[in-house]
């Protein structure tokens, strides 16, 4: 069977699908899965080409976000069944509750486990949930990691309600799935991005006001302009140590901060006075459980919230499809299909 790992030479250039044996029949607890598309996360760039944390053994299988078929399950698997159409969850043993250490154990395609951009995998059954049926398998895909960052993110700050303004910066997954969210719960955003075509995308999806961060550097006091100097509620940062400072200056008095992406580097330096002046909370985000997955599901459904997918390619065009979020040129979400 085909599988993509985490390149010997970690060059994006020298990603290509190779082969793998079969896995065995599920034993107890576990489900046997027909993957069909996989969804990319920026985390699977930093495995594949051994970034910092993320560097990973040789052979690795990369990816958390799939969806596929049971084939099979093992014994004590009552929660599913053969030609369930299931998702994957990055940390499968992140069921409910708060995280803790033994939840955060074992993610999905990085350093501790195997992923799972591979054509069958063997799972343990109680980290798979049901997929939603108004999606497609390429929209469904995309759920587990950026659409579950931004629910997250969005509840744990009590923004996911009417009246709330919220910050999302960029186009990809996770700022594209906290707008949509925001804008269904009736929430007012503002979406920053560098292409104005792309902000024009934005405001198409709901967003009431854009601020283009190549044009204006200091962009966090365009946001306090446009929401009457007091800020947002929650400002949800992608960039990490490039956009953290502005994404505080944006941010109203008790207001949080949602640092859920580090495009622009681990190490920030930051203005300690400004948060303690404005009583913010800086909240990190790690993805969410398999519960929490759930009840977004539910929810998704209510509202037929639509994921924006930028493109899908062939397994065997893994390389361009990594290249292409390298350079930051997607809008949405990127899928490879087997």
């Amino acid at each position: 069977m085909r599988v993509l790992e985490v390149p010997r030479s970690h060059r994006l250039e020298d990603l290509a699908p190779t082969e793998r044996p079969e896995p065995p029949a599920p034993g107890p607890g576990q489900a046997l899965v027909q993957i069909s598309v996989v969804s990319l996360n920026y985390r699977d760039l930093l495995v594949a080409t051994g970034h910092d944390r993320w560097l990973s053994p040789d052979g690795r299988i990369l990816g958390s976000d799939g969806i596929g078929k049971v084939i099979a399950v093992g014994p004590g698997v009552e929660r599913l069944e053969p030609g369930d159409r299931v998702l994957t969850t990055i940390l499968p043993n992140w069921i409910s509750g708060p995280l803790t250490i033994e939840k955060r154990s074992g993610g999905l395609g990085g350093p501790a486990a195997d992923g799972v951009f591979a054509e069958r995998i063997l799972l343990d059954a109680s980290g798979l949930t049901l997929a939603p049926d108004y999606l497609t398998d390429a929209q469904a895909a995309t759920l587990p990691v950026a659409a579950l960052t931004a629910w997250h993110a969005l509840t744990r700050a009590n923004a996911l309600r009417a009246g709330a303004e919220v910050l999302v910066e960029g186009t990809g997954g996770v700022s594209l799935f906290a707008l949509q969210i925001a804008v269904a719960a009736g929430a007012k955003v503002i979406a920053t991005s560098r292409s104005s075509a792309k902000l024009a995308r934005l405001r198409e999806l709901g967003a009431t006001a854009t601020v283009n961060y190549r044009d204006r550097p200091d962009w966090g006091q365009e946001v306090l302009m446009l929401t009457g100097g007091r800020g947002v509620d929650l400002a949800i940062d992608i960039g990490g140590a490039s956009s953290l400072d502005q994404s505080i200056l944006a941010t109203a008095i008790g207001g949080a901060v949602s640092i859920v992406g580090l495009v622009g580097g681990l190490r920030a330096e930051i203005d300690l006075g400004e948060i303690f002046q404005k009583n913010l909370r800086l909240d990190g985000i790690e993805t969410g459980s398999r519960t929490m997955l759930e009840e977004m599901i539910a929810w998704f459904e209510d509202r037929r919230v639509q994921p924006v997918i930028d493109c899908a390619y062939p397994v065997d065009e893994s390389r361009d499809a990594f290249l292409r979020i390298r350079d930051g040129a997607h809008f949405g979400k990127i899928c490879l299909t087997f």
